[in-house]
């Protein structure tokens, strides 16, 4: 542990799956900046090469590796080119998730509207999408007996969020395997190895966008619902999530394990009255 500068980050080599996405590509972005080696991962090479080429245009290093978190002979390719490569991980940030229209329920639906297949999909992509990745990477990290992995959990975790069925499901399995997983490393490994997550509010991106904008920028009924239901009045920027992100990848949470930390700008402690 390094006790003169517990939020260095410098040397150190990362992975962040869903790199070309809003949430993961600000916080590859962000840790290019403080000195880490990044490896960008995602399955649509264009979006995952502008992450690694905004990075290396600003003077970190970065490496972009189009792969696919649900399969495993791609996983196992991106841990072979990491070891030849770079020789060692130190952060595991599971980025990648998403949504899709058949597991949500819209208001002119009822549950029993929803397709099977769908919630499998958005299943598969939220909580099997982690579990991979950590369980291949993850590997690097037990063998060299240090790393921190961060999770992406949600607000549709701890509070029910109307419509998206199988997004609050899936993220709910990944928050707990999160915990799961953080007991697991520390009793078999040590406390070389810690599992966190992170909860975001609400954010905008592409995915969500027409579901809480409006063409001309003003907001949508449930777009306002949910600001009304933020103290802070307003969605979050994915920027903002790069403090709690630094804080669970440093030294500075040597001690931490299995937690999650919600950055919603109070959507978490409102009560709506």
């Amino acid at each position: 542990m390094n006790m003169d500068n517990l939020f260095d980050l410098t040397n150190k080599v990362a992975v962040v799956t869903g790199a070309g996405g809003a949430l993961g590509g600000a916080a590859a972005r962000y840790l290019g900046a403080q000195g880490v080696t990044v490896v960008c991962v995602g399955r649509t090479a264009n979006t995952i090469e502008s992450t690694s080429r905004a990075i290396n245009n600003s003077g970190g290093i970065s490496l972009p590796l189009p792969g696919d978190v649900l399969q495993e002979n791609s996983m196992q390719e991106i841990k072979e080119r990491i070891m030849s490569e770079y020789g060692q991980l130190d952060i595991l940030l599971n980025a990648a998730g998403g949504n899709q229209p058949g597991a949500v329920v819209s208001p002119d639906q009822s549950f029993f509207d929803m397709s099977i297949d769908a919630f499998q999909q958005v299943t598969d992509l939220n909580l099997k999408g982690t579990v991979l990745p950590s369980l291949i990477l993850g590997k690097i990290m037990a063998d060299q007996n240090k790393g921190s992995i961060v999770n992406y959990s949600s607000m549709a975790v701890p509070r029910a969020i109307t419509r998206v069925a199988g997004y609050s499901a899936s993220k709910a399995g990944a928050e707990n395997f999160t915990r799961w997983m953080a007991v697991e490393m520390a009793h078999k490994l040590g406390e070389g190895i810690r599992v966190n997550a992170v909860a975001p509010g609400f954010f905008i991106g592409d995915q969500n966008r027409a579901l809480l904008t409006n063409p001309d920028g003003s907001l949508t009924s449930r777009g306002a619902a949910i600001v009304r239901n933020t103290p802070f009045g307003r969605f979050g920027e994915p920027e903002e999530l790069n403090g709690a992100i630094h804080y669970l990848c440093s030294d500075a949470s040597h001690f931490v394990t299995g937690i999650v930390i919600p950055v919603d700008g109070g959507f978490s402690a409102f009560s709506g009255v």
